[in-house]
């Protein structure tokens, strides 16, 4: 089983949130997920609630094969998490 790292987009029009989630690459965009990692609102005020992530679980994740789509790759990136090369 192919799992990625992805965001699954919640909220309403022009209000939208996204939830950083481990999913099988086969499964929709917003389908059913092996685990929630953590969340990313870019309507936030401050920079502390635009990103929140469950560094420990996405560790993990990385370490057993779990590739991140672009996007949660940036945003990892920005929070000092990098994919664990072997």
């Amino acid at each position: 089983m192919a799992v990625k790292l992805r965001l699954k987009r919640l909220g309403r029009t022009h209000k939208s949130f996204f939830r950083v989630s481990a999913i099988d690459s086969r499964n929709q965009r917003d389908g059913r997920v092996l685990e929630e990692l953590g969340l990313y609102d870019p309507h936030a005020k401050t920079p502390e609630a635009q990103v929140r992530l469950n560094e420990e679980r996405i560790k993990y994740w990385l370490s057993v094969g779990a590739q991140p789509t672009e996007t949660v790759a940036s945003l990892l990136k920005k929070n000092g998490i990098t994919a664990a090369k072997s």
